[in-house]
C-alpha cells in the first residue's frame, strides 16, 4: 500500500541559524511513523545571509527537502501560500523555521486529521510576549470577526495542518493580496484545534516587528471584509445630518441674537478643514479597495522563483514562474 505523504512548508527568511534545527526537528517527528513518507518544502523569501547555501546543502543530501527561493521578498503570507500550492502530500503542515511552535504537536494534528478533521489549528494558550501586544492581539481579532463573516481562532497563527482538499482549493484561487489563515478558515468544513505552550526563539530576531503586524492585521480586514466601506458611507450621513442640525442652530442664533452672535469665519474655516479630514479619510479607505482590484485584474504572480531544488516550479494554474 501507499504511505500517506505529509508535506511540511517552512517559510524562510534570514534564518540560517535555525535551518538546520528545524529540518532535524521535522525529521524526528515523522521516524516515529512507519505508514508515513514526509517532504519538507522550504520557502526562501531571499534571504541576504546564508540561508540559501545551508538549504542547499541539506537538499543535496536529502531529496525529502524541496527548496524555493523567490527573486525578491514577496512577504510571509505568499510564502505560505507558495509552499501549499507546490505541496504533494495528502496533508501538509506549516511551522515556522524558529520552532517557536512545537513540531510534536504534529501527531496530535495528524491524529485529529485522520479522525475526519480537513483543518487542525494550533492555538496558542500561552505566549511569551507583553501585556501590550497581547493586548492589541486580542483586539485584533475582535475587531476582526466582528467584521468578517469568516470566524477566526483567537490566538491561532500559521501553525496548522490542512488536508489535500483545502490545498487544491487554494490553488485556483487568485488573491493578489492573500490572508492565508482567513482563506483557510473560509474553505475548512470541520476544522479542529489544538492548544498549546509556545517556545522561546532560540537564535535570531522575530521577523515580524510592529510595523509587520500592524501591516498583517489590515490584510485580515481588507481581504475579509467590506465594512470600511459601509463605514464610509454611514459615517458620511452621520456628518451630514450634524452639520444640518449645526447649519439650522447657527440659523436661528443668528435670528434671535444678530448682535451678538460671531461672524463666524472660525465656524466656517473648521467646517472645511473637517470635511477635507473625512474625505481624505475615507478616499484613502477606498483607494484601498480599487487598488486591489487593479492588481486583481493585472493577474500577476504571487511569487516569482528564481531557484528550484528537488521539485518542479511550474507556472499553469498556480500563475508562478521558475
Amino acid at each position: 500500500m501507499r504511505k500517506t505523504l505529509i508535506s511540511v512548508v517552512i517559510p524562510v527568511y534570514n534564518e540560517e541559524d535555525n535551518i538546520e534545527a528545524s529540518y532535524e526537528a521535522v525529521l524526528r517527528e515523522f521516524n516515529a511513523y512507519d505508514d508515513i513518507d514526509v517532504e519538507i518544502i522550504f520557502t526562501d523569501n531571499h534571504s541576504v545571509d546564508k540561508s540559501f547555501s545551508i538549504l542547499s546543502d541539506i537538499a543535496k543530501r536529502d531529496r525529502r527537502v524541496k527548496v524555493l527561493r523567490f527573486t525578491r521578498n514577496f512577504g510571509f503570507n505568499k510564502s505560505i501560500l507558495a509552499g501549499y500550492r507546490h505541496a504533494s502530500g495528502d496533508a501538509a503542515i506549516q511551522i515556522d523555521c524558529d520552532l517557536e511552535d512545537p513540531p510534536s504537536l504534529f501527531h496530535e494534528f495528524i491524529r485529529l486529521w485522520r479522525d475526519g478533521h480537513d483543518v487542525v489549528v494550533g492555538i496558542r494558550a500561552q505566549r511569551k510576549e507583553s501585556r501590550a501586544k497581547a493586548l492589541v492581539r486580542r483586539s485584533f481579532y475582535a475587531l476582526l470577526n466582528n467584521l468578517s463573516d469568516v470566524k477566526h481562532e483567537v490566538n491561532s497563527g500559521d501553525f496548522r495542518l490542512i488536508d489535500r482538499t483545502v490545498l487544491d482549493q487554494l490553488k485556483i484561487i487568485q488573491d493578489p493580496h492573500p490572508f492565508v489563515r482567513g482563506l483557510v478558515s473560509e474553505l475548512s468544513i470541520n476544522p479542529a484545534s489544538v492548544s498549546f505552550s509556545r517556545n522561546s526563539r532560540q537564535f535570531g530576531e522575530s521577523k515580524f516587528p510592529l510595523r509587520q503586524l500592524i501591516r498583517l492585521a489590515l490584510e485580515g480586514v481588507y481581504a475579509h471584509s467590506t465594512a470600511p466601506l459601509k463605514l464610509a458611507t454611514y459615517a458620511g450621513l452621520i456628518i451630514a445630518l450634524l452639520m444640518a442640525l449645526l447649519t439650522g442652530c447657527y440659523i436661528i442664533a443668528r435670528l434671535l441674537a444678530p448682535g451678538e452672535w460671531p461672524a463666524g469665519f472660525a465656524t466656517t474655516t473648521i467646517l472645511i478643514l473637517f470635511g477635507i479630514s473625512l474625505n481624505a479619510l475615507f478616499l484613502g479607505i477606498i483607494g484601498e479597495y480599487i487598488a486591489r482590484i487593479y492588481q486583481q485584474v493585472r493577474m500577476r504572480p504571487y511569487v516569482v522563483i528564481e531557484k528550484a531544488l528537488n521539485i518542479e516550479a511550474s507556472g499553469g494554474v498556480y500563475n508562478e514562474k521558475i
